[in-house]
């Protein structure tokens, strides 16, 4: 059945490319996106009192959608300053300074670190871990806070979860919307993740290196570890190393329990996170004495200054995208068709419907819908129809279902799991203090690249 598309499908791709277009042009896209939710709600509604309503609305869902994320975020810089302050950051740092000495080295060593804690609980708890202790060692190495957040992006939130091989909620998505086994899936998507992961990272250090070496990207250890207070005398050289063993084996507990409980996403999120706000409250009453309730509320209030200035900019954007999902019936109403799965849904089955079938043009179809469905920021919300549209190709060019359906999961999280997207490369933003949207930027021809040389290699296999 040929998936009816509407003027609010059209609307939203017009959208789509004008918001793509003013960030590649470096321009802000808040004015865009306000306008692109106030006429999706115009048109579907009629009514210009609920498409005011539909902006405000908008926001509210965006940042309900956000909030465990700038949470943890938050908590994590409060600890991050009371760390930094005390002086127990400089004692944590020591031992990874003795091997990460080089820029090229606190790339390679960050993204394979993350990759592998990625591997087992995903990678927003992951990036929490890392950041706080692993930033100012990149940083003092000599690579800008962009490249730390670049690597912690494209090894957790692209190659980590794009293969889900442990987890294996991606693979059991896409596997039984194409009618195939979990374990089909994870084999065909092998090779494919490491075509991926191997040519966008090498890409982005590359270009890296190069932006580096023409004086566009400065190491001049900017980091909000960095710009905070300068460390104090609050604690004699005794506590701090003993502070600086009891942290991390407070968060490898916290492994340990991720593990033995089976925690993953936002349950993974929330016990890193309570464990982090434990340490804050402990460090200031131990440093800071008589003054330490007082300046835990402080540090905390720090931290939730940062991550609202941070996500500010963002919760424009991801309103206007999450209209493209399961948003636009909770914030403007049931107006798209009867059969509608959701506009970016909608539109990548429309793509799939409008193509003539041969191996080469389902590979690339493949990675269109993946692309598509991506745009709404989760990864994860598009890639049963990615596995739904790979069962149909599969079955009509006579094989390749398992490649073209992990080709379709590996794009859509690529995407839309948090490489490309602003708000959902927001955690390694965040963390590094660096822009998401200029992250993005940065993201953008790696990933391409990538994504390319991938889907080729797709069309082999098939």
């Amino acid at each position: 059945m040929e998936m009816e598309l509407t003027a609010l499908h059209w609307i939203y791709v017009v959208f789509i490319a004008l918001i793509i277009g003013f960030m590649v042009k470096r321009r802000d896209t808040t004015l865009i996106c306000i306008i692109g939710i106030f006429l999706l709600a115009l048109v579907a509604t009629g009514s210009l009192a609920s498409s005011i309503s539909g902006i405000f609305n908008s926001f509210i869902f965006a940042i309900t959608e956000l909030m465990s994320t700038i949470l943890i975020i938050s908590i994590i810089v409060a600890m991050s300053t009371v760390l930094t302050k005390s002086g127990i950051n400089d004692v944590m740092i020591a031992p990874f300074a003795k091997f990460i000495k080089n820029p090229t080295l606190a790339f390679w060593v960050i993204g394979i670190v993350m990759m592998v804690i990625s591997w087992f609980f995903w990678p927003s708890p992951a990036v929490a871990l890392l950041g706080a202790v692993l930033l100012p060692v990149a940083l003092r190495a000599g690579l800008p806070a962009l490249g730390v957040a670049m690597a912690m992006n494209l090894f957790g939130h692209g190659i980590a979860l794009s293969g889900d091989f442990i987890i294996q909620a991606a693979p059991k998505l896409t596997g039984d919307a194409a009618s195939i086994p979990v374990g089909d899936v994870i084999a065909a998507s092998i090779p494919l993740v490491i075509t991926m992961g191997v040519v966008t990272t090498l890409s982005a250090f590359i270009l890296l290196k190069r932006d580096m070496k023409l004086g566009r990207i400065k190491a001049d250890n900017e980091g909000f570890v960095q710009d905070q207070t300068v460390s104090e005398n609050l604690l004699t050289l005794a506590q701090k190393k003993f502070f600086a063993v009891f942290i991390p084996i407070a968060f490898l507990l916290d492994v340990v329990a991720l593990s033995i409980l089976k925690l993953q996403g936002g349950d993974a999120t929330a016990l890193v996170g309570g464990t982090a706000v434990f340490i804050l409250l402990i460090l200031s009453l131990v440093a800071h004495k008589q003054q330490g309730l007082e300046k835990s509320t402080d540090y905390l209030i720090q931290g939730f200054q940062f991550g609202f200035k941070v996500f500010g900019p963002v919760i424009p954007i991801a309103a206007f995208f999450y209209l493209g999902d399961s948003g636009f019936n909770q914030i403007i109403g049931d107006y798209l068709p009867k059969t509608s799965l959701g506009i970016v849904n909608d539109l990548g089955a429309a793509l799939a419907a409008s193509v003539p079938l041969t191996k080469e043009i389902a590979a690339v179809t493949l990675t269109g819908i993946g692309a598509i469905t991506g745009l709404d920021g989760s990864g994860f919300s598009g890639i049963s129809l990615a596995g739904s549209v790979a069962k149909l190709f599969g079955t009509a060019i006579g094989g390749g279902t398992a490649t073209l359906t992990a080709l379709g999961q590996i794009t859509a999280i690529w995407v839309g799991g948090g490489t490309l997207i602003p708000w959902a490369l927001i955690p390694a933003a965040a963390i590094c203090n660096v822009s998401p949207f200029e992250l993005a930027r940065r993201n953008l021809l790696p990933v391409t690249i990538g994504l390319a040389v991938t889907t080729i290699v797709a069309m082999f296999l098939i």
